[in-house]
């Protein structure tokens, strides 16, 4: 019986690792994976306590991880970065913490500009409408996209 016990949690362990090996995860998605895999919850339990010990499994770590690739690459508002973030299963005091001192302009600015050169042909009645609603569906309010829209355009026009 043992050795069962013991094979159950080693391929559980190396489900998780496999699982973290792509990037970081959060303790819930690790734990959702195992569920999916089949294994019981003794398992997961006690590979998410060894992941915790080797440092391999930390939601402020994860959660700080996801805000930093979220500006670097994608860049969000603060609301999506948090609704992303619960989703993850992250704790909201961590996802307020994380999310606390963002600047949503220059979030909001560094998103427009990768959508700009689509852009460069466009009136201003496309200009605003597009880039707008680009960051409209980046979770960017109202006053946030107007004034990134206005910016851009000036910007815009001093250049050409």
């Amino acid at each position: 019986m043992r050795v069962l016990l013991d094979s159950s949690y080693q391929s559980c362990l190396d489900a998780a690792f496999r699982y973290l090996s792509y990037r970081p995860r959060s303790e819930f998605e690790i734990k959702m994976r195992l569920r999916q895999r089949g294994f019981d919850d003794s398992s997961i339990q006690t590979v998410l306590l060894k992941l915790k010990e080797q440092g391999l499994l930390d939601d402020f770590a994860f959660a700080q991880f996801w805000k930093e690739n979220r500006e670097s690459f994608s860049p969000r508002s603060r609301m999506m970065l948090q609704r992303e973030l619960r989703q993850k299963g992250v704790a909201p005091y961590i996802i307020a913490e994380v999310a606390e001192g963002m600047d949503e302009e220059a979030s909001a600015y560094r998103a427009a500009q990768r959508k700009l050169k689509r852009l460069a042909s466009a009136d201003y009645d496309n200009f605003r409408r597009k880039l707008g609603d680009f960051l409209k569906r980046r979770g960017f309010s109202y006053e946030v996209t107007r004034h990134t829209v206005n910016r851009l355009w000036q910007e815009r026009s001093k250049g050409a």
